[in-house]
């Protein structure tokens, strides 16, 4: 492979050479080998240093962007994007020796995240909801908020976003039904577009118990106070 291909090709060749999707709100870790992120930034660094310019934006002599690429790189690198090259918060996982199976809700969890039509910001929150059984695997109440950034920090679209938060949370827990449910604001809509400043966007993926069982499924709707959806 020549010495001058850059970073983020090497990543994407390895991803193809085993048939790996490689989509906006994919994981792409276990591709990332240790020290790449930093060559990525600086990669990420000069594409945004192009846009800018193409922008018509002076990056060599305005004080306010001399150092806006480096920072917009490490932003969505680091932060922004960061579920997408890191691998999934290590999480306890405790047994259920109390046999508990009652209803268990946490939130409202606060979220961010970004479009991935337009890359502007979403922001909300979410709630969780949780039918263990004899066999689940508990996990600590912080873990929830974490897992929930690690899967919304990379560009979303919110009905896929929650999705995937419940298929990793059943994948984990086992539990004899889950609920999600996110409400948030699109800046997509506030900044751009209609410019619509007072429209969010609420929906709801239920698994298990909570798709069979209408009064649980209501229980747990109102206790988060959203209306049945």
């Amino acid at each position: 492979m020549p010495a001058d291909t850059s970073i983020s090709q090497r990543i994407r060749e390895r991803l193809q050479a085993k048939g790996q999707r490689y989509h906006a709100n994919d994981n792409i870790s276990a591709f990332i080998e240790p020290g790449e992120l930093e060559q990525l930034t600086r990669e990420v660094e000069g594409k945004v240093r192009g846009m800018l310019e193409s922008l018509v934006i002076d990056v060599t002599h305005d004080h306010n962007t001399l150092e806006t690429a480096r920072r917009v790189a490490k932003m969505y690198v680091n932060e922004v994007f960061r579920g997408r090259f890191v691998p999934v918060p290590r999480v306890t996982e405790f047994p259920n020796a109390e046999h508990l199976n009652e209803l268990m809700i946490m939130g409202p969890i606060t979220v961010r995240s970004a479009c991935s039509h337009h890359l502007c910001p979403i922001m909300g929150r979410l709630w969780i909801g949780v039918m263990p059984n004899q066999d689940s695997a508990l996990i600590g109440l912080s873990k929830y908020s974490r897992l929930s950034e690690w899967i919304m920090s990379r560009p979303q679209i919110q009905e896929e976003a929650i999705i995937q938060l419940a298929d990793l949370l059943v994948s984990m827990v086992k539990p004899d039904g889950l609920a999600v449910v996110m409400e948030a604001d699109h800046f997509c809509m506030h900044w751009r577009g209609v410019k619509d400043n007072a429209s969010k966007m609420t929906n709801s993926v239920m698994r298990g118990v909570f798709l069979k069982d209408g009064t649980l499924r209501r229980e747990f709707l109102s206790l988060i106070n959203l209306k049945d959806l």
